[in-house]
Formats: C-alpha cells, sequence, structure tokens
C-alpha cells in the first residue's frame, strides 16, 4: 500500500511559499502525493487548485491541480510584509499539520519558510524556530538538523551561536547525543543499515596533535572511541578543510561539524539550489527547503522551487522505505 500523502504547511503567507507550493506542483505532478494547508486566496492568481476536505483526496486528480486543504487566514496575501494578525493562523497550521502526521492521514510533514518575528510580533511565538516547535508538539526530547542533497549530508553539533562560544558549547555528552540521534535516524528513516559517519574536528587540521588546541585529544576522541567500541562506523575527528572533496565524500553517508559554518559552507558550495533541511529525532519524517522567506522577492512569481521539490521528493522517498 502507497504511503499517506505529505501534507505541506503554508509558512509565511507573504513570503514566497505559495508561489514555492504551485510551482512545486507543476514540478511533480503525480510522482510525489502531497497536500497545501492554507488559504486558497493567498495562492498566486490563476493557479490550478483543488479543494480538498480530507488528506486521502489529495492522490485523486494530483495531475489536475495543487490539492489545497483549506485553512483561513484573517486578510488577504501581503507580499513582502508579513501581517501581525495573520501570525496565530500561521502557527494553526503548523499544529494542524503535525495533527495529522500523528494521526496517520499524512506520512510526513514538509514545512514552507516561517518567519520567527511575525510569529513573536504577532502571537507571542515562544519558541526559537520552526524544529523546537515541531519538537514540542511531537513530545521529542532533542532533535537534531541535517542538511542533505544528492552530494553530501551534514550534521551541526552547535547550530545558530556566535563562533567565539562554539568551544564553551561543544561537550561531550552534547556530541554524543547528536551522533547517537544522526546514526540512528540514518538507520531508521535512511535505510542505512550500517551508517558511516565523517566527524570532522574542532581546530584546523584537527588540532594538529594538539599543536593548535586540545578539543581533539580531550573532547572529541574520547566520545568516538567510546561510540567505536559499541560498533558505531566512525572515522575521525578529521582535518574539515580535506572531508568534502568527492573522493573523500565517497567514503561516509554523513558529516558530522562541529559549527554551523563547518557543516553549511560545504554543502551550499556544493548544491546551493537543492539542499534540504531535515529534522531527525522526531517521531515522523519531517522536510523543508533550506531557504528563508525571501521577503525581496515574493509575489514576483521568481522563487526557485528546487529545494522545495527536493524536500517533498526526499520525504516521500523516506516514508517509502526507499531512503537516499
Amino acid at each position: 500500500m502507497s504511503p499517506a500523502p505529505i501534507a505541506l504547511s503554508c509558512g509565511e503567507p507573504a513570503g514566497i511559499g505559495p508561489e514555492l507550493a504551485v510551482a512545486a506542483w507543476q514540478a511533480l505532478g503525480a510522482e510525489v502525493p502531497f497536500f497545501w494547508i492554507g488559504d486558497p486566496a493567498h495562492l498566486p492568481e490563476g493557479a490550478p487548485v483543488r479543494l480538498i476536505g480530507r488528506p486521502e483526496e489529495a492522490q485523486q486528480g494530483a495531475d489536475e491541480g495543487l490539492a489545497v486543504l483549506p485553512h483561513t487566514f484573517p486578510g488577504p496575501r501581503t507580499p513582502g510584509t508579513a501581517q501581525p494578525a495573520q501570525a496565530q493562523a500561521v502557527i494553526d497550521v503548523i499544529a494542524r499539520a503535525v495533527g495529522l502526521v500523528q494521526d496517520g492521514a499524512a506520512s510526513a510533514l514538509c514545512t514552507l519558510p516561517i518567519h520567527k518575528q511575525a510569529l513573536q510580533d504577532g502571537a507571542g511565538f515562544a519558541f526559537p524556530g520552526h524544529t523546537e516547535f515541531l519538537a514540542h508538539l511531537a513530545g521529542a526530547d532533542e532533535v537534531v538538523m541535517m542538511l542533505a542533497s544528492d552530494r553530501l549530508r551534514v550534521v551541526p553539533v552547535t547550530i545558530h551561536i556566535p563562533l567565539a562560544e562554539v568551544p564553551t558549547a561543544l561537550t561531550a555528552d552534547l556530541l554524543e547525543r547528536r551522533l547517537r540521534i544522526t546514526h540512528e535516524a540514518l538507520r531508521a528513516q535512511f535505510a542505512i543499515p550500517a551508517p558511516r559517519i565523517a566527524v570532522a574536528g574542532l581546530n584546523p587540521h584537527a588540532g594538529e596533535g594538539g599543536r593548535m588546541g586540545r578539543e581533539e585529544i580531550d573532547l572529541i576522541n574520547p566520545v568516538l572511541d567510546r561510540l567505536r567500541a559499541e560498533g558505531m562506523d566512525i572515522a575521525g575527528p578529521l582535518s574539515a578543510d580535506t572531508m568534502f572533496h568527492a573522493a573523500a565524500r565517497a567514503g561516509y553517508d554523513v558529516a558530522v561539524a562541529m559549527y554551523h559554518d563547518q557543516a553549511l559552507i560545504p554543502i551550499k558550495t556544493l548544491d546551493f539550489d537543492r539542499g534540504v533541511n531535515v529534522t531527525l529525532g522526531l517521531p515522523f519524517v519531517r522536510t523543508s527547503p533550506d531557504h528563508g522567506t525571501a521577503f525581496d522577492i515574493a509575489g514576483r512569481g521568481v522563487a526557485n522551487p528546487s529545494s522545495t521539490v527536493e524536500a517533498l521528493k526526499l520525504a516521500w522517498r523516506l516514508v517509502s522505505g526507499v531512503g537516499r
């Protein structure tokens, strides 16, 4: 039996989300069954739309128009200018989508970008971002951000903090938790029975035997040795400047980096338009395009849907048991 369709949450209406939803359907047709949750009035004028009452209807006539599960918003779309009055509806759509996945009506969740400041201003949004809110709704203790494309998968151990704070934030416990969650997700969701994990060092040349820092010796190596003793296939700590060329990438399934730019610069250099954000540690599959709301181009019909298309395709592969 084929999995249920994927729920695509609308994200910030004033951003490029409505355009991306239509463009993704135009690119995918019936290849990936999905439905968009949002206000039909926010979609580009003249877009082929099929209003549905239940998620399962998304798979009927998928080549005729974008399946839309309507969710009324207070007011029209204003491209480029977020409306605080619409913030609660954006939040409600996310919660509704999660509920549908939890109930089995949708097989996975793909989220279009939100604007955190708009949600805070309009609805007192109390979460640092999308991912933390999803973890709260799902009752997940901890989640991990992965960026994935056909060329590379990367997981940063520390994320949105100043570089000066990374050595303090990077603890043995945090690194071990990130590695365990990543390893389990590759097995359970990506259908990789024995994941190969490459771990970057924190310092240049992975510390060069202690001459450029001791974090590799004192912190990273003991964690890796402990996990290797349990049977995990882990290489490292490796010099980050030699981890991401083609021959090196062929030797692992995921690269775990110590900080944000160490992870994201390689994947955005290799595959800028097709990178997908995957949340590991949730009890369901969640993907999203790897970009923001792009207020500067919203409403102009020029947004590149490649990342959204890849996010939907990856979610479908994961729920179909194919992995990547």
